[in-house]
């Protein structure tokens, strides 16, 4: 089994943690996790692919074991997250790689290969929307405050940084919720706690609009570059609904979509039929 080794990279003064498993010279996949999480939630999938795949996977800006400078002195907007994610992979020198996106890995993702198409080789989306259709009711509260950002409604959201929420968005929609294990969640919990943590969350939660502001260009992109693309999905994910997936094949009608009876974290249910389909739809 191929080592997981634990990095810290310099980008232009922001530190950005990353796992980083399997050979130099394999093909390149990187791994963007989504909210509340971290670059832990590949833990089960990494071992599963490295002895194949290049991996690297980092904690986004102002999670996990990456810098969360004070929002004075950085603006927590989904823009800002991908040009330090862009900035990182030119850093350690990932020049061609797969993607996979899941929740908020999404829109960074989507914005490197807009950016940049000819460094994408691939992309896999696990529940990482770019389609108004995928996103379900349980956006209501968040689009309210899109729609006005008062300080009541910034405060409603709040409901999504407890813990029990936190337990929830990895248990809901599992088959059993007997195989999630309480690790990840009590992680994430323990990174929501930090000072200004919450914060940071409601700031970003305000600005996931912007992303939705761009579906239209990430549609653009999978019209015209037609990326090898796979949609693995948890289909009964509380946020991200299974017509986002199938979304996918009106502009990449070459795209492969397959669901699991799993929730939003689908990797801790299915974290091998998730490696068995990569592996499949990479090779």
């Amino acid at each position: 089994m191929a080592p997981v080794r634990y990095r810290t990279a310099d980008v232009d003064g922001f530190k950005v943690f990353y796992r980083e498993a399997g050979p130099a010279d394999a093909p390149k996949l990187l791994l963007l996790h989504g909210f509340p999480s971290a670059g832990h939630m590949f833990r089960d999938l990494i071992p599963l692919l490295a002895d194949r795949f290049h991996i690297v996977a980092p904690d986004l800006p102002g999670f996990g074991q990456s810098d969360m400078p004070p929002r004075e002195k950085f603006d927590y907007t989904f823009e800002n997250v991908a040009r330090v994610i862009d900035r990182f992979t030119e850093v350690i020198g990932l020049d061609r790689f797969a993607v996979y996106a899941f929740d908020y890995g999404a829109p960074t993702g989507f914005r490197l290969a807009v950016r940049h198409p000819e460094r994408i080789t691939a992309i896999v989306s696990q529940n990482g929307n770019a389609y108004e259709e995928g996103l379900s009711e349980g956006w209501t509260p968040i689009k309210a405050y899109w729609e006005d950002p008062s300080q009541a409604n910034r405060k409603a959201l709040r409901a999504f940084l407890t813990p029990e929420t936190t337990r929830w968005q990895y248990t809901h929609g599992a088959p059993d919720p007997t195989l999630v294990s309480p690790d990840g969640q009590n992680l994430d919990n323990f990174y929501l706690a930090r000072p200004g943590a919450d914060e940071v969350q409601l700031d970003l939660f305000g600005d996931y609009k912007s992303n939705v502001v761009l579906y239209p260009s990430f549609q653009q992109y999978f019209r015209t570059h037609k990326p090898p693309l796979l949609a693995v999905w948890g289909k009964n994910d509380p946020f991200f609904v299974p017509a986002g997936a199938e979304a996918f094949k009106r502009d990449n009608p070459r795209a492969i979509v397959r669901f699991l009876d799993a929730g939003h974290f689908a990797l801790e249910t299915h974290a091998r039929e998730i490696a068995e389909s990569i592996r499949d739809f990479l090779k």
